[in-house]
């Protein structure tokens, strides 16, 4: 009788273990999916935070401008490189058609495309994620400063070539 509540114990052990086994594999599953399907997911994160430091000293209210230097403030008190108004050319069939001026690009490998209005629309989503197209840049965050709280979106260009958006 002993013998077999050791076994029992001895099962539920191991059927513990298994499943802690489990949940530490799983854990460890979701942080390499989320590193690999999440591209540059800490510099967003932290730009994400500057955004939220500007609004939340600034207020909603003022110019693109306004907030687009403060985020430039912000970025470089965070050790972070960035840029504003960057050329980026725009090409077709190998010519150069055009360029636009990115608000901010982030260590080249952000943009962000800054709005100071009551609602994104698609219009906003369209231009950040033509921006995208036309650069080598595979992320954008477009960020809204035009209410008390700050909306922001995350756009993610494929590098895959039968991809739709591509």
């Amino acid at each position: 009788m002993d013998f077999n509540k050791d076994v029992i114990s001895s099962t539920n052990r191991m059927t513990e273990l298994t499943i802690v086994e489990r949940i530490r594999m799983n854990a460890q599953a979701a942080r390499k999916s989320t590193k690999r399907n999440d591209l540059h997911h800490q510099l967003t994160r932290t730009i994400i935070g500057c955004a939220f430091d500007v609004i939340n000293e600034l207020g909603s209210g003022f110019l693109e401008s306004v907030y687009q230097k403060a985020m430039l403030v912000a970025l470089a008190d965070a050790g972070i490189a960035a840029q504003a108004e960057k050329p980026i050319k725009v090409h077709f069939r190998n010519n150069h058609v055009g360029e636009f001026f990115a608000d901010i690009v982030v260590e080249k490998k952000v943009i962000l495309e800054l709005k100071t209005v009551r609602t994104l629309t698609h219009d906003h989503e369209a231009q950040i994620i033509n921006y995208l197209k036309a650069s080598n840049i595979q992320v954008g965050l477009l960020i809204n400063f035009g209410n008390p709280k700050i909306e922001y979106r995350r756009y993610t260009r494929t590098t895959d070539p039968n991809h739709p958006t591509n």
